[in-house]
């Protein structure tokens, strides 16, 4: 039977490149984000929802169990960010972003260990934060990006250390500032300015990152800067 990846914000950028990586692996992949579409790939199962409702979470577990009988990996990579400064924050800011970042992780992460534990042959736990978590940056108000990327950081390593005699690893890839569609092309010279190798990341060098972390049985609980060198200072 082959393993099944679970990919959480799978509809575009990182997301997107994450289910095609998991396919070139030879495995089935549960894809979800709020507008995704169904594939014409039958290894891909496409189940649309908003994960900051926690009965998305189960209704996407439960369809990767019913289409393909297991779980074997969930890729943390659904996430928002609002760049404001700290006291323009709003009640309905701080609502939406820890809907996603932490309420959803929180609950479709419950869901999958759940499912991993079931089989009974472990799993991987792989989570996307920021490097703004270790280096802060004025040109980027950030705060509450921080507080919740922060917080993933900070579980990874915790849980990491919960399951690690039962075979599930948690893992995080913390990127800095990735060239997606997101970021406009007049903004790239600027943000290539904020690390220091002089360039934004590419996707492809968040998905080996992943990637590595599937195939590095002997590593759990790490936090795999993926930054232009961010973390390590400017």
């Amino acid at each position: 039977m082959s393993k099944v990846a679970v990919v959480t914000g799978a509809s575009q950028g990182i997301g997107a490149a994450t289910v095609t990586a998991y396919r070139k692996l030879g495995w089935n992949v549960v894809a979800t984000s709020r507008s995704i579409t169904a594939s014409d790939d039958p290894g891909v199962l496409a189940v649309a929802g908003d994960l900051a409702d926690p009965a998305v979470a189960e209704r996407v577990i439960s369809a990767g169990l019913e289409e393909f009988g297991r779980i074997d990996t969930l890729v943390n990579n659904a996430g928002i960010f609002i760049a404001k400064p700290f006291t323009e924050y709003t009640g309905a800011d701080f609502d939406v972003i820890t809907g996603i970042n932490l309420r959803g992780f929180v609950t479709i992460t419950q869901q999958a260990v759940t499912a991993m534990q079931a089989h009974g042959d472990g799993g991987h736990v792989v989570t996307i934060t920021t490097s703004l978590v270790d280096h802060a940056n004025s040109a980027l108000q950030s705060a509450l990006a921080s507080l919740t990327k922060g917080g993933l950081n900070a579980a990874t390593r915790s849980l990491a250390i919960e399951y690690a005699g039962r075979g599930i690893r948690f893992n995080a890839v913390s990127p800095g500032i990735i060239r997606t569609p997101m970021h406009p092309a007049e903004t790239h010279e600027f943000l290539s300015a904020l690390h220091p190798v002089g360039r934004m990341g590419e996707i492809s060098d968040v998905t080996d990152a992943i990637v590595y972390l599937q195939n590095a049985p002997f590593v759990t609980g790490e936090i795999l800067h993926v930054d232009g060198g961010q973390s390590a200072g400017h």
